[in-house]
């Protein structure tokens, strides 16, 4: 029987829950699908892929993921206080808004409002489950070998994910790979701040 390798499509539902069994997300969710990739391409965070292969169709497994092989471990110098006259629309801008920041060197980064402060803005370039440990219940429901256009598609992901990673580490950043976490669709443009928040750790979550 086909199992989950290197090279697989795979098609997988599941729950994702934090460590306290809280429900963060599941694909049976309203708007929700099941994972749908190709094995062995870093298309999920590595803790879970490496916990899905071997397993086949119609198996069902309870999948704990650290932060290391999630979405990495939190750095507070990826929050950062901005002034709030470099957004688009200052007055509109409220905690919680995500939008896509622009570097220096112009990368492009989603980031998240979590605090005002008057004239400026606290920042968190940090994915949200960054830090977190992860608990994903599976359940396994396709298994088949990929088709050529699948796995060119898959390979042409990797290699850009990895040339942005690298990008990235050059920048002096750690980011984790993450497709998920992509900019949202008319999110606005601003470019980062000047200075790190020297407060990060007193911020509301």
């Amino acid at each position: 029987m086909t199992t989950i390798q290197p090279n697989s499509h795979v098609t997988v539902d599941y729950v994702l829950k934090d460590i306290k069994g809280k429900v963060l997300d599941r694909s049976t969710d309203d708007g929700g699908e099941p994972i749908r990739y190709v094995h062995g391409y870093g298309m999920l965070v590595p803790g879970l892929e490496a916990g899905l292969l071997g397993l086949k169709a119609g198996e069902e497994k309870k999948i704990v993921v650290d932060a290391a092989e999630g979405f990495g471990e939190r750095d507070e110098e990826l929050v950062l206080e901005i002034d709030r006259a470099e957004f688009p629309d200052p007055e509109k801008v409220i905690p919680g808004e995500e939008f896509v920041a622009e570097s220096p060197d112009g990368d492009e980064v989603v980031m998240r409002v979590v605090e005002l402060r008057g004239d400026s803005v606290v920042v968190d370039a940090n994915h949200p489950l960054a830090g977190q440990t992860l608990h994903y219940d599976v359940v396994v429901r396709q298994v088949r070998e990929a088709t050529e256009e699948e796995l060119q598609e898959a390979a042409a992901d990797f290699d850009a994910a990895r040339e942005e990673h690298e990008h990235a580490h050059a920048g002096c950043d750690d980011p984790t790979h993450d497709h998920s976490h992509a900019a949202p669709q008319g999110a606005a443009l601003v470019t980062l701040g000047k200075k790190p928040n020297a407060s990060a750790k007193n911020r509301p979550n």
